[in-house]
């Protein structure tokens, strides 16, 4: 359905004296097929803890796109398996067509979680990893993230999105709050509460949320930190939304509609100093996005006909049209890669789908068709991945997929009707 933009090539396990790589080149793609037994637990109080970290961790591990993990349903060895390789029997592991082994064990101490996991060749029956962790007790999906990462980072050689946060709008009756959560969908909490509040946008360090409310019967821009009070930006013209953040976290660019058109602005971020990067009276222009190295803006414009997505400098200069496929391409989001710009399209069916367009070469792929709508779409801080939402089983709900389009996974958010979600780092400790 989709050519492949962001192909990543599995090494042979078995043909290298190191853990495999992978790496962000050539034309195939084959998952590592990994088999995770549910954890050994050390005493009572990691037993209670178990569901919660697992739920977290195999998720992380399905949605990487860079491990098959296998059905624990068709596992033969002996559930009471120990953790080091002298008691392990890989020859049943490798009956169930597991390459690698991921063997965990949880431990409460008191208020902290500790885990530890071992990565083992199931070819060779060599132990490739061995890393502890712990977290509070009463988070043990944070315990599974910081595992996941490690275990990411032993494949890749590059962080994982599992420590990163999300935020999104949650629609319930007429009100339309903004939330934060674990990159999952976890751990969600509300940032407002109650009336319009939509749009939102993590600063780069994931401690500020930009977003566009109705507070004050008109949409204006506040900034608000997770705990803290929000503040009022952006309040001019007759609408000011779409706030990113710039890389370094030191400017907005947003849209502000006034009379018959709206232009995309750059403000300080505490909404000082701005200035309109684009005029074209009668003309919509919305939507900006950073480049990652914070010299360009991609944003949306109808001044030739139909929204199409253009990029400009940053200073507005050097304008150039990049999208002339469809004719309503909207929501665009650049990759912190810096190569690809995913946005969503609307088809020949009137459908909205997701699409990716090469910045330099203007090359659009598909990534989503005939399943549901698909709309919204944020990559994940190191670009592998894009969260969006989708209404393929009804309403509109939170999913992940792969750059190329592929492994596409709702999040393990709590139902409901969700929008606009968008993604950024935010530091915790490893």
């Amino acid at each position: 359905m989709k050519a492949l933009l962001l192909s990543l090539l599995l090494l042979p396990v078995v043909a290298l004296a190191q853990a495999p790589t992978i790496e962000i080149s050539g034309a195939n793609f084959r998952p590592l097929p990994v088999a995770v037994p549910a954890p050994l637990t050390q005493n009572d109080g990691a037993k209670a803890l178990v569901a919660p970290f697992d739920s977290a961790f195999s998720f992380d591990l399905a949605a990487s796109g860079i491990l098959q993990v296998l059905d624990r349903k068709g596992f033969t060895a002996d559930a009471k398996e120990g953790m080091a390789a002298a008691s392990i029997n890989f020859s049943r592991w490798a009956d169930v067509g597991a390459e690698a082994l991921v063997k965990v064990s949880l431990a409460q101490d008191g208020g902290v979680l500790r885990g530890e996991l071992r990565l083992f060749n199931v070819g060779t029956g060599r132990e490739d990893l061995k890393v502890s962790k712990e977290a509070p007790a009463d988070n043990a999906s944070l315990l599974a993230h910081r595992l996941a990462d490690a275990l990411y980072r032993h494949f890749t050689r590059e962080p994982s999105p599992f420590l990163s946060r999300i935020t999104y709008v949650r629609k319930v009756g007429t009100n339309r709050d903004v939330y934060v959560a674990d990159w999952d969908g976890g751990n969600a909490r509300a940032l407002t509460k109650g009336g319009i509040n939509i749009l939102p946008a993590l600063s780069q360090d994931g401690s500020q949320v930009a977003f566009t409310t109705y507070r004050k019967n008109r949409p204006d821009i506040y900034v608000q930190s997770p705990g803290g009070e929000a503040k009022a930006v952006i309040s001019g013209g007759q609408m000011a939304t779409g706030a990113a953040f710039s890389p370094d976290g030191k400017r907005i660019a947003y849209s502000l509609a006034e009379g018959e058109s709206a232009q995309v602005y750059v403000a300080n971020a505490d909404g000082s100093g701005a200035r309109a990067l684009t005029d074209t009276p009668y003309g919509l222009n919305t939507s900006p996005t950073w480049s990652p190295d914070g010299k360009r803006i991609a944003f949306v414009s109808n001044r030739g006909g139909s929204p199409q997505v253009y990029i400009m400098n940053a200073d507005g200069t050097g304008v150039r049209r990049l999208t002339f496929q469809g004719n309503y391409n909207q929501t665009p989001d650049w990759s912190p890669r810096g190569d690809l710009i995913v946005f969503t399209a609307r088809d020949e069916r009137n459908a909205f789908d997701l699409f990716t367009v090469s910045v330099e070469t203007g090359k659009v792929t598909r990534l989503t068709q005939d399943q549901g709508s698909n709309e919204e779409p944020a990559f994940s801080p190191n670009g592998r991945l894009i969260v969006f939402t989708s209404t393929r089983n009804g309403g509109s709900q939170l999913y992940v997929m792969t750059a190329d389009g592929n492994n596409q996974l709702p999040l393990r958010a709590e139902k409901g009707v969700y929008q606009t979600p968008d993604w950024a780092p935010l530091p915790q400790a490893q």
